[in-house]
């Protein structure tokens, strides 16, 4: 089954214009991520489904604005928040279990409710959903798109502790910024800066502090 949906992911990527793997990335960021919060085997699997599916919805949708360049409208931004829905029902149909499918749906719920497309907050969310959302995130950011350049893995990580709390679960940010290095951490930025990995981790430990998560 996974090789259906890694062909699939392969369509996603292209259609989304990512000049690089994003969808097995993200399959591969997750997994570890799973493993780092000892998820069996049966949730993990689902994980790795629900990462390549995550996007089959902006293929069915169509949208000659996910890939042009520029920024969207407010009305596209609307449009596209319904493609989780979409994704869903592509992974469905593709044979995913319903673990699965729900994590595709719930991939883009913010940790403080302000995300879509059923406002979850907190724990309402999976934690595969959660993981889902951390890597799908740091895997587009140090990926170069239509509308930017990559970001350094500096940046993509400190961007992910200035939305810690809000966007992204503590927790999940905390593992993810502090795994041994791998393949599909490393991004694709042309100036590439070395991570300061002490800094990293003294940012990690007083954001978390200030939300009160230790």
């Amino acid at each position: 089954m996974i090789e259906v949906f890694t062909d699939l992911a392969s369509r996603a990527d292209d259609f989304e214009n990512y000049p690089n793997a994003h969808a097995r990335r993200i399959c591969a960021i997750a997994d570890q991520l799973g493993k780092s919060f000892f998820l069996g085997p049966r949730d993990r699997f689902s994980l790795r489904v629900a990462a390549l599916a995550h996007d089959l919805g902006e293929v069915t949708m169509n949208r000659e604005y996910i890939h042009r360049q520029g920024a969207l409208s407010d009305d596209e931004r609307m449009d596209l928040a319904r493609h989780p829905l979409f994704s869903e029902r592509e992974a469905a149909t593709a044979g995913a279990d319903r673990g699965a499918q729900l994590l595709v749906r719930w991939h883009h719920e913010w940790w403080n409710g302000s995300g879509y497309p059923d406002g979850l907050r907190f724990e309402q969310i999976p934690l595969g959903a959660r993981i889902l959302r951390v890597a799908d995130a740091y895997a587009s950011l140090t990926d170069a798109r239509p509308f930017r350049d990559a970001y350094s893995e500096q940046q993509a990580r400190q961007h992910l502790i200035e939305w810690t709390g809000i966007e992204f679960d503590p927790r999940v940010v905390r593992v993810l910024l502090t795994l041994e290095p791998f393949n599909e951490l490393k991004g694709y930025a042309e100036n590439f800066d070395h991570p300061d990995f002490d800094l990293i981790a003294d940012e990690i430990m007083a954001r978390l502090e200030q939300l009160g998560s230790l």
